[in-house]
């Protein structure tokens, strides 16, 4: 007796063959592929699937069935070309929430399709928190440690380094689960392993007690800031600033551990009202440097408010940010950054690049993962933006190079132009990761064409 197709339906929606999609979208999901783009929109692709499975059997079922191409997706939040496939675009979103925790331990174990912003509140009530955690909170756990994600704080690694065991897919659907003791060679590679080598479905993490964070937020001269890293490095726990372009200044912001009572919580805004006043400022004052400079000194000085907050780590690490943009950044040694960050902002007044969103600057401890950005070194993290509705590929190829003359490594999530050539010389563990990567995957069953380029493999 043959199925109805009803019944066909019904299956290939447990397999997730279908995605998000409905039983009376089916139809038209099989003829015409649906589009898929990133936050940003400047990367996207015409897959010819969409995977969501239900559970890790069906993901391993999908795996070992699946043409190469096979992408995992996590929240679209990466500007680099880590997605866009002809295959696959394979989403967790039904793989989400945490698994278990050992209040003795300090540790969590989650599935890797759960986004950051939903870990907060179950590890408060837990008793725990991350020790850290990045300004930005939309990507899931597992795309968020593929490409070495990170906050700031010169004592605290990336969620890469928070990673204590985990368990991956590989391209055939066995399980390997490994951290420090079983298969740390593959612990050591997946822990950032930009998708390439298989689906890390299941994350286990060091955690600490939950914590209150003092938040407080100014407006300096960038150079007497620089000047002054070491000491509010050494005085903080974690420290960042935002250097407005074109003028002399930047946004500091200082977080610390307090046991102060909680003050009210953070305005829920976002950034749109700072960045259409950025934006006026830069249409009107852009050809007159001088006044470009005085009027945002005086705007940043006067015109923004910044209440301090004492509140749960996780409600004051995390912030709105509602604007799209295009991002590339770079890692340079710890000792490098305010040199570099001189430099770009030479180049960008000197040449009047035509840019207004601000510079982010953040410190963050070197770890051990094979790809990490961090390997081995501590490093600063210097961030450039570009407006989405406005041309980024001048701006960054502009500042890009500047970044190399301080042995700089670009982010894996952000934007960049170093292939495999360029990129291994920068990663003293970089042929191992490669061996991991032909062990598990020999047919290239992750790979894009990014990565291809990027890894070097044919």
């Amino acid at each position: 007796m043959k199925p109805t197709r009803r019944e066909l339906l019904k299956g290939l929606g447990a397999l997730g063959l279908l995605g998000a999609l409905g039983p009376g979208q089916a139809q038209a999901k099989a003829a015409r592929p649906i589009p898929w783009r990133n936050w940003s929109g400047a990367q996207s692709c015409l897959p010819a699937a969409r995977l969501a499975p239900a559970s890790e059997g069906l993901l391993a079922e999908a795996l070992r069935t699946a043409a190469a191409g096979v992408r995992p997706v996590g929240a679209g939040h990466s500007f680099s070309a880590l997605v866009p496939t002809d295959g696959a675009v394979l989403s967790l979103a039904n793989l989400h929430g945490m698994i278990g925790h050992d209040a003795k331990a300090l540790t969590s174990e989650w599935w890797a399709g759960t986004p950051i912003s939903q870990m907060g509140a179950p590890l408060q009530q837990a008793g725990l928190a991350l020790p850290n955690m990045a300004d930005i909170d939309y990507q899931t756990l597992g795309g968020a440690i593929a490409t070495s994600t990170h906050g700031t704080g010169p004592r605290f690694g990336s969620y890469s380094d928070q990673v204590t065991g985990l368990r991956l897919l590989t391209a055939n659907g066995d399980a390997i689960d490994c951290d420090a003791q079983h298969h740390p060679y593959v612990f050591d590679a997946a822990r950032c392993s930009l998708g390439a080598l298989g689906v890390v479905t299941r994350v286990r993490l060091q955690n600490r007690k939950a914590f209150r964070l003092h938040r407080r937020e100014w407006v300096q001269r960038t150079e007497e800031l620089l000047e002054d890293v070491p000491r509010l490095l050494r005085e903080h726990d974690h420290f960042e600033m935002n250097v407005l372009l074109h003028s002399d200044v930047a946004v500091a912001m200082a977080m610390d551990e307090t046991d102060d009572p909680r003050t009210l919580a953070k305005e829920p805004g976002g950034d749109v009202d700072k960045v259409a006043l950025l934006q006026r400022v830069h249409l009107e004052w852009r050809n007159s440097p001088r006044g470009y400079a005085r009027v945002l000194n005086f705007l940043a000085k006067h015109a923004v408010s910044f209440p301090e907050v004492v509140d749960d780590s996780w409600k004051v690490f995390a912030n709105v940010r509602d604007v799209r943009f295009n991002e590339m950044e770079y890692e340079v040694p710890a000792e490098a950054g305010p040199t570099c960050l001189r430099e770009i902002l030479k180049k960008i007044r000197d040449e009047r690049i035509d840019t207004f969103f601000p510079i982010e600057y953040r410190y963050v401890r070197r770890d051990n993962a094979m790809l990490s950005m961090f390997q081995g070194r501590d490093s600063c993290a210097i961030s450039v933006h570009q407006y989405y509705r406005m041309d980024h590929h001048n701006v960054f190829a502009q500042i890009e190079p500047i970044f190399w003359k301080y042995e700089g490594r670009p982010h894996w999530g952000k934007l960049h132009s170093l292939n495999a050539r360029l990129l291994a010389p920068l990663y003293p563990r970089w042929k191992e990761f490669l061996a991991v990567r032909e062990a598990l995957d020999p047919g290239g069953k992750f790979l894009n064409a990014h990565l291809r380029s990027v890894l070097g493999v044919g």
